[in-house]
Order: C-alpha cells, then structure tokens, then sequence
C-alpha cells in the first residue's frame, strides 16, 4: 500500500534535499516546493549571495535535484504573504526599537500555516521540511524534541508551531548529524550534497545596517552613559542598534567596554553601560504558543533567550493562556534578554512552546546596587 503524499519544503540546500529523498525512498508519494518570495530581478539585489535560500540559483538547484529523484516539483508564489507576514512586521519592529526573529514568522506563519494550506490542497497529508527536529509521538500526539545534532538543533525557531499542524509535519533528518546528511546526499549524487549553507537572514542584502538604513529613516544622536547619564558618543540611527550590542556604537572613547542597554526610538537615543546592566533575571512575554495543554506545562521550566545559547532553569511565576502572556524569573542571570526575540520552554530536550519577548525584568546591576 502506497504511503500518502508529502509536500517537501525544498530550498536549494542539501537539508531538505535529503529530506525528500529519504521521503521517496520510504515510498511516500512526494511533491516538492519552493516558496518564491521576490521577482528574479529582487531576487538578484535583495540576497546576500547565491548560498542563500532565495536565490534564482537555489530555485534552480531544488528543481534539478527533485528531477533527480523523479519527484514534480512547484514554484509557488509567495510573495504578497512574505511581504505582508515577514517583511513589513520585521521593519516595523526595528522601528520601534525591538529586534525581531523573521525566522520564528517563516516557519510560524509561512511553511506551517499557508504552505500546509496548499499542501492540502493537492492532497498531501504532511509537509516536510530539513529541519533538525525530532518528532515524536507521545501520550497526547505528536511532540517536537531537539534534533539529533545538538550544533544544529533548530527547535528555537519552531516554538511557535500551531498545535494543529505538528499531526502533518515531518523532519526525515532530524534525527541525523550534519556531516551524516551530507553522505547521504553525496552516495545519492545530489548536487547540493557539498553545497554550503546559508547564514544570513533570506532577504537582507549586504549587512542588516545597510538593508535597515534602505528602508527605516535614522539620523545620528546621542549615546548616553546609564550610570552618568552623560553623552558619551554618536550612534548612527537608534533604530540600527540591539540590546548588547558591543561593536560600532560610535563611542568617543574606545577603551571604555559599553553595551547596548536600551534603545529610544522616539528620542533618538541609544543607551549604553557595563555588561552587568544587560544581565537580567527574568522576562515578560505575549504571543505565547504551548505545544501542550497549558495544565501540563510544569512550574520549572528550562529556557532559550537567543539561538544557540545555553538553556537555563526558569520559574513559571505567571502564565495567562487566554491573554497569551507569560513571566519567567531564571535561576541565573541572562544576557540581552532582548525585546522581539523569542524565548524557547523546553523540559529536557522536549520542546513545549515559547513567546516573544516583550521586557526583561529585575536587572543584574540594580539588584547589585
């Protein structure tokens, strides 16, 4: 008996290339699919480089590798819902001061809500991506757990997957080490076996500053001193800058080790002090997302403010399903608990939901003083 059909999410890269090839090779009935965000004529000024996943180069590379695996494969024109879902939310954000992760949006919005639509559609039961994810089923359904190359677990960015859609979704190389994919492409010849991967945000040409700079107005102003309140530099647009950054804040002084405390958009300020000052012991959160029941989600919780940090015990002290909001106190300090990221709930490995940060609370070096 014939598998039922899946929908890959391909983008050119050897991840989700392997991905639909294990797919076919279990005998799923497969359909591949790149979301085409930009006209080719954006698409030539709008990526950093060809090794990006928006490319007319990496449109090209996942047609031919699903003509390698004898797979139809569909262009789809995603453009207005990028735009509307991803774009205009990811300048707005900067604009008013936050940092915001498009990546959480994607895959939130796009591969796991429009693109499942589509998906069925044509009569496919799942879509599949090359995430590293492991899916598992547990008591109540499917559950999502960190991949199996902790280097490369991407389970930060998935917290926000609605509930309803994790029945339909498949990672065939969650489970898998990077180097193991990539064998697995090479003894199947794919083409993008080597190829190498895409670091930058899809859309962002050149740096994000000069991107930001293309499309949010900024003048220069003040840097002040948290502790002396005094001017002690010129940055180049508050909009441009994040919570802790280090590098470029346009200090008169070089020596002094300043960091991005908080940005004033509405005065044009950017704030800076010691890195005690962007050490935090808690947060608050909106846009919670549970990969639960919210009666299952345990009081100790561990937590992820930025990708490829650490996890650190956290307290659930509020959590208010309804109103989509929650607090958190962590058992150690965090640095640049950031406005706009995204914190991650895990229990172990378990992924059980997260949010987006809205303020971090009780600072390091105000309990100090």
């Amino acid at each position: 008996m014939k598998k039922p059909r899946v929908l890959v999410a391909m983008s050119g890269g050897v991840d989700s290339s392997v991905a639909a090839a294990l797919l076919v090779e279990q005998g799923y009935d497969v359909v591949g699919a790149m979301m085409k965000f930009w006209s080719d004529e954006e698409l030539a000024t709008s990526c950093n480089d060809e090794s990006s996943c928006c490319t007319p180069t990496a449109a090209l590379e996942a047609g031919w590798v699903a003509r390698q695996l004898g797979i139809p494969f569909e262009l789809l024109d995603y453009r207005e819902t990028f735009a509307e879902r991803i774009v205009a939310p990811f300048l707005a954000g900067y604009a008013a001061g936050r940092t915001p992760n498009p990546c959480v949006w994607c895959n939130t919005d796009v591969k796991f809500d429009a693109l499942l639509e589509h998906a069925r559609a044509i009569g496919a039961e799942y879509v599949a991506t090359g995430h590293y994810v492991r899916r598992l089923e547990g008591p109540a359904g499917v559950e999502l757990w960190r991949g199996g190359d902790a280097a490369k677990d991407q389970t930060y960015f998935l917290w926000g997957t609605p509930r309803t859609a994790l029945p339909h979704l498949l990672f065939p190389v969650g489970h898998l080490q990077k180097p193991a994919v990539r064998r697995l492409a090479e003894a199947r010849g794919l083409i993008t076996a080597q190829k190498p991967e895409s670091q930058n945000i899809c859309f962002v040409r050149g740096s994000l500053r000069d991107f930001l700079k293309g499309h949010i107005p900024g003048e220069p102003g003040p840097l002040v001193d948290l502790e002396s309140g005094e001017v002690i530099g010129e940055h180049a647009g508050a909009r441009f800058y994040t919570v802790g950054q280090r590098k470029g804040l346009g200090l008169w002084k070089s020596h002094l080790e300043r960091y991005v405390v908080e940005v004033r958009p509405e005065t044009n300020e950017v704030v800076v002090g010691p890195r005690a000052a962007v050490e935090w012991w808690g947060l608050e959160a909106a846009g919670l997302n549970l990969l639960l029941d919210p009666d299952d989600l345990p009081e100790r919780v561990e937590a992820m403010v930025r990708y490829r940090t650490r996890p650190v015990g956290a307290r659930v002290l509020e959590l208010e399903p309804g109103a989509g909001r929650f607090r958190l106190r962590f058992e150690r300090p965090q640095f640049a608990v950031t406005s706009g990221q995204s914190v991650a709930l895990y229990a172990g490995d378990r992924l059980l939901g997260g949010g987006f940060i809205e303020r971090a609370v009780d600072n390091a070096l105000a309990r100090a003083g």
